[in-house]
């Protein structure tokens, strides 16, 4: 072989290696997209989990909404709800409770938890509308959703609600929709109220009303419920609407929670995972809410014994129970927790005796006090007050003194007393488990009389609406500047609809 022939054979041997790894390469590559045309034909199939569910049971979502609402509400109620009410006091990490709300701590911000409820609880609706089988859970779902409804807008006015919750119909803006309208519009508060009542009475179904864990699945209970929070909501609006033959209407048919046995609540455990949030939170955390100086005076001025329940002695006097100003700058002051009062047992130790609430008799009971004083039902305004104190007694485990009744500060209209303050106050002091309805009730009525606070970040005046989240100026800008624009840029001192502060 020859000089030529030895470089030829090399160069043929290259030339054949190279093609044959070029065709041995288009092979594998077609080999490899002929499989990707496979597994995308059958992409979903192949990908999916056989075991996991692709759908949820409405038992199971009705149970989620009721206890996850109230737990995460429980939780919002004593750290930021009871500031703003002045039940409790925060000592330290506290620039909520000195009412800069734009910048809440340990809460202060419900629109999350509020929004992914209704979002669960419309899941719900709309499986009991398009399933026969679950048409029970309707009149449930519309219950619950005009109490969430009304929670929200009572927290910060305007918000989404007519186009919220549509995001598989496109709708991924939502307007914001006037408290007004959602109170009293078709679809609104009062009219779920409604159907839902007439869902309820209509059933005929065979189907267990399962995942219940206020009524164990009664629904007539369930009516019992939504009328109360119909004369709950009515008087609520009755400074801006007619709401006179509504309210008799429902008076007059009897059919609202008049006992405890028909209270809308659930009883927390003493153990996770049912358990009140607070019970186990770390003892600095919880050791920084402290006894309002606005609540031990009231309880004072009457001699009250839920005292004993709502709060703890001083650590350095066991007869002494002794609350803060809101809103201390800790900064400037030397507090010891020993000098004042911590919340009691039944929110720490005994956490299983205290009741996750939605509606029970002794509100019921204040409201129809209210309606009756106010000339809005044919009823004894005294009658109901009286009532709504013992049964509030009873929900607190504490017996009621003989002389309560008839005690100066506590008997009604004695000595110049003004009623319906009276009746407020007295349905303040029962509220310290349910959310911001102390502070929501003084935005609508005065009562009872709050105390400016000690080191106010907020001009010294109490806030009267939550201001929206930051997540709306980011996610819903358009809607949420419109919306902002009527609360003077989203300012906290700007009265709801139906708010006289």
């Amino acid at each position: 072989m020859n000089i030529f022939s030895y470089f030829y054979s090399i160069i043929h041997s290259f030339y054949h290696y190279y093609t044959m790894k070029t065709i041995l390469s288009k092979i594998t590559l077609l080999l490899l997209f002929g499989a990707l045309l496979s597994c995308t034909k059958d992409f979903q199939e192949i990908n999916t989990n056989p075991n996991a569910p692709v759908d949820v049971q409405p038992s199971l979502l009705l149970r989620k909404v009721l206890f996850d609402y109230n737990e995460q509400m429980s939780y919002e109620g004593f750290v930021a709800g009871n500031l703003l009410g002045q039940y409790f006091t925060a000592i330290d990490f506290n620039l909520f409770d000195r009412h800069s709300l734009t910048e809440p701590q340990y809460g202060g911000n419900a629109w999350p938890f509020i929004y992914a409820n209704l979002r669960d609880n419309e899941i719900l609706l709309q499986k009991s509308r398009t399933n026969p089988a679950f048409a029970v859970y309707e009149g449930p779902a519309l219950i619950l959703k005009a109490y969430m409804a009304a929670a929200l807008t009572d927290l910060y006015g305007d918000v989404p609600y007519s186009e919220a919750l549509s995001g598989k119909s496109g709708v991924i803006l939502p307007n914001y929709d006037s408290q007004e309208a959602i109170y009293t519009a078709p679809g609104g508060v009062l009219e779920n109220l409604d159907m839902a009542v007439a869902s309820i009475k209509n059933y005929k179904g065979a189907t267990k009303l399962e995942g219940d864990i206020i009524y164990s699945g009664n629904l007539t209970k369930w009516i019992l419920f939504a009328n109360s929070l119909k004369i709950k909501y009515l008087m609520r609006i009755s400074g801006k609407a007619d709401v006179k033959a509504r309210l008799q209407a429902v008076y007059s048919e009897g059919s609202f929670i008049k006992a405890a046995t028909d209270n809308a609540t659930y009883q927390f455990t003493a153990s996770q995972p049912n358990n009140f949030r607070m019970a186990t939170a770390r003892i600095g955390d919880y050791n920084l809410f402290i006894m309002s100086k606005t609540i031990e005076e009231i309880l004072a001025e009457r001699q009250d014994p839920r005292v004993a329940v709502y709060f703890r002695p001083t650590a350095t006097d066991p007869k002494i129970y002794k609350g803060l100003l809101n809103g201390p700058d800790a900064s400037k002051l030397s507090i010891s927790v020993s000098n004042y009062s911590l919340s009691g047992a039944i929110f720490r130790e005994n956490s299983d005796k205290l009741n996750a609430n939605y509606m029970t008799a002794y509100e019921t009971s204040f409201w129809l006090a209210e309606a009756a004083e106010k000339g809005f039902i044919d009823a004894s305004a005294k009658d109901w007050y009286e009532k709504g104190i013992t049964q509030a007694f009873a929900y607190w485990l504490t017996p009621l003194p003989a002389d309560y009744l008839t005690r100066p500060q506590v008997a009604y209209k004695a000595s110049g007393q003004n009623p319906i303050e009276q009746i407020i106050t007295q349905k303040w002091i029962a509220s310290i488990d349910n959310g911001y309805e102390g502070w929501i009730e003084w935005r609508r009525t005065s009562y009872p009389k709050l105390k400016t606070i000690s080191a106010s970040l907020n001009s010294n005046l109490i806030p009267v609406r939550l201001p929206y989240p930051g997540s709306e100026a980011a996610l819903n800008a358009a809607a949420f500047q419109a919306a902002a624009g009527k609360t003077n840029g989203n300012s906290v001192n700007v009265p709801t609809w139906w708010g006289t502060k």
